[in-house]
Order: C-alpha cells, then structure tokens, then sequence
C-alpha cells in the first residue's frame, strides 16, 4: 500500500494537515481522475473488496471501480492522512431503473472533522465537496444540479435536483459503522444481479465542466450545461477508454 504513488493516481499532493479544505481538494482529485466503470463485472472478471486487490488495480493498472471500490480505499487513503472515517451503508429507494436494489447497495463515507462530513467518490454523478451532516445541508453546482442531505427519525437521506429531471432521493443511511469487508456480499450481489451493473458496460468519469460517460455504444459528453451523444463502434471502445478515461484494459 503506498500513498505517494496513490497521490500520484490522482495528481493531489500530500497535504500538511487534516483539513476540510484538504479532504475537498483530495476528493475533486480523485474524481477527476479515477472513473466510475464496471467493465470487469461487464468482462465476467470478479470483483473484490480485499483493499491490497482494490489498491492494484485503481492505483497500480490505472483502473476505476464501483462505490466499494471507489470509497473503500478512499478511506484507506484518508485514515492514512490523518482522517478519522467511518464507513456507512445506504439503501438505494428509487433507482433510475426501477430495479431492485441490495439494502447495502452504496458505501459512502463520513469523515469526522470540526463535525461530520458526508465524501463520496464513488456514487458516479453526486455532490462533489463534502457536505456537513446536517438537516438542511446543500451543495450546488451550476452545470450538474443540487444536492440536499435530509434527516427523518434518525435515518438521513441524500436529495438530488439534476437538470431537468425529477427530483429523487438518490440514497438514504443511517449512522451504523461497517467495515469494508461488510460489502463482500453485496459486492457479489451488484455483480451478479444488479440491473444496472449487469445489464450494462459503462465506464464515466468527472470533468470540470461535467463529465464524460462511455455508456454500451454511446460516448456521451456534458460540458457547461450542453449535452452531446454518438454511437461508438466496438473497435473504438479502447481508444476512447485510453483517451477519455486513462483505462487501458
């Protein structure tokens, strides 16, 4: 496991102190360079929430992942800065598809600072700097939407305004710590028999000005507000994974 080259991953340097402002700059680095995909479940490769297996390949072979992945050895990272995180797990109540959903279907990270913060690097298109975990807390961004944290009967939800489409909560947790090793069985489960995961291969990363999304036979790409889409051929996916997305199967 070494930080400096997972730093390197991301293009952040090593921050001097554990701060709110660092734990903001390490996440918008990790978004902008590590993309959410599923193209090993897509490949029929097993998928592991072993952390030295997740570490390989994010950092080492230059991969992505999913929220397991993703958030799971982002608290490595922060616990190894100084951070003192807990991971929690979320139900996904409205999915996009309609489908069914593992009641641990998203991990998501809460990072005690002068409170606690809600981080997640690994929802796909979610708020992008860490929000307070208060009734109320909102983050904007002008070319995605808004993101609003919403408590009920001790049970927290994340609401979601994106575009012009209707609003949804997109996940919703309670406070019970996990360790990353609690997700192996959903894991398998989002593998297996996601609808999402497994009816599609996608590989989607952050940008600046939106972000850029290589969807089964479409690369779509959101820039300041502005939508463009076309079909790709199988011969291209590899160039474009390289070039969009920095994977190199």
């Amino acid at each position: 496991m070494d930080v400096d080259a997972y730093l390197e991953r991301i293009g952040a340097p090593r921050p001097a102190a554990a701060t709110l402002d660092a734990l903001a700059g390490l996440a918008i680095a990790h978004l902008y360079s590590v993309p959410f995909e599923n193209l090993d479940i897509a490949a029929g490769r097993r998928l592991s929430v072993d952390v030295e297996a997740i570490h390989d390949k994010i950092v080492t072979r230059h991969r992505g992942g999913f929220c397991y992945e993703l958030n799971g050895l982002f608290a490595w990272l922060l616990r190894e800065l100084g951070y003192d995180v807990t991971l929690l797990a979320a139900e996904v109540p409205e999915p996009r598809d309609g489908g069914p959903r593992h009641d641990r279907a998203h991990l998501v990270l809460l990072v005690d600072l002068d409170g606690p913060w809600l981080v997640d690097v690994g929802w796909g298109e979610a708020y992008r700097r860490p929000l307070a975990l208060r009734a109320g807390s909102e983050h904007t961004d002008p070319h995605l939407g808004t993101y609003r944290l919403e408590e009920r009967n001790g049970r927290w939800q994340v609401r979601e305004w994106q575009n012009d489409a209707p609003t949804r909560v997109a996940y919703r947790f309670d406070l019970t710590p996990y360790e990353l090793g609690d997700f192996g069985e959903a894991c398998r489960w989002q593998e297996t028999k996601s609808p999402f995961f497994t009816r599609h291969r996608f590989c989607s990363i952050a940008t600046p000005a939106g972000r850029t999304t290589l969807m089964d036979d479409r690369l779509i790409v959101g820039s300041a507000g502005q939508r463009t889409e076309r079909e790709v051929d199988a011969d291209e996916v590899p160039a474009l994974l390289a070039e969009h997305f920095g994977v190199v199967l």
